[in-house]
């Protein structure tokens, strides 16, 4: 899904960092994922349905979610 930069939606991504009480930076600290891809995911600019699932797992790992919870509709 291609989110519209700017639509008030936050990405799943962006609503499981915010309800652990992580930044960006830490999300990327803890899962090893640029913090650039992340904020590319957060705002719509990459697709987190087509990124690594190496990647995406290691997110949800590091947010204590699964998989899926960050996969966008």
């Amino acid at each position: 899904m291609k989110m519209a930069v700017g639509d008030g939606k936050m990405t799943n991504l962006q609503e499981r960092r915010k309800a652990a009480g992580m930044t960006q930076q830490q999300l990327a600290d803890a899962s090893e994922v640029n913090v650039t891809m992340i904020q590319k995911y957060e705002r719509g600019f990459k697709d987190i349905n087509r990124a690594a699932v190496i990647s995406v797992k290691a997110m949800a790992d590091a947010l204590g979610c699964a998989i899926e919870d960050l996969i966008e509709d």
